[in-house]
């Protein structure tokens, strides 16, 4: 198990993670250090507890609505596809029914 420093709102935190996370968690801490420094500097310092759990919580929303965009895509894509497979469906009928066509004026034709 790895172990790294992290730095939060200026402030060194070691944390540990798996082998071969390090750069993930770094890059993670980083982007939680952004919302805790923006919580700071909107409302000044309240205290590290809830500096912290107030960038967490910005985090959770991020994350809450995040999911219910992926949510909805994952909805309209379902739909996309429903409507792409009644298309197909529908297009091979066409040409099944433009074949007999065909096929009877041939046999009209030869006949």
């Amino acid at each position: 198990m790895a172990q790294l420093t992290i730095e939060v709102n200026g402030r060194p935190y070691t944390v540990g993670c798996e082998d071969g996370q390090e750069r993930h968690l770094e890059d993670l801490a980083r982007h939680f250090d952004r919302q805790v420094r923006q919580v700071s500097q909107e409302v000044g310092q309240l205290g590290e507890t809830r500096l912290l759990l107030m960038g967490a919580l910005l985090l959770a929303d991020e994350l809450s609505d995040t999911r219910q965009r992926l949510a909805h895509a994952q909805s309209d894509l379902a739909r996309l596809q429903s409507d792409a497979a009644r298309l197909e469906a529908r297009a091979s009928l066409a040409v099944d029914g433009a074949a007999r066509k065909v096929e009877a004026l041939v046999a009209r034709i030869s006949g």
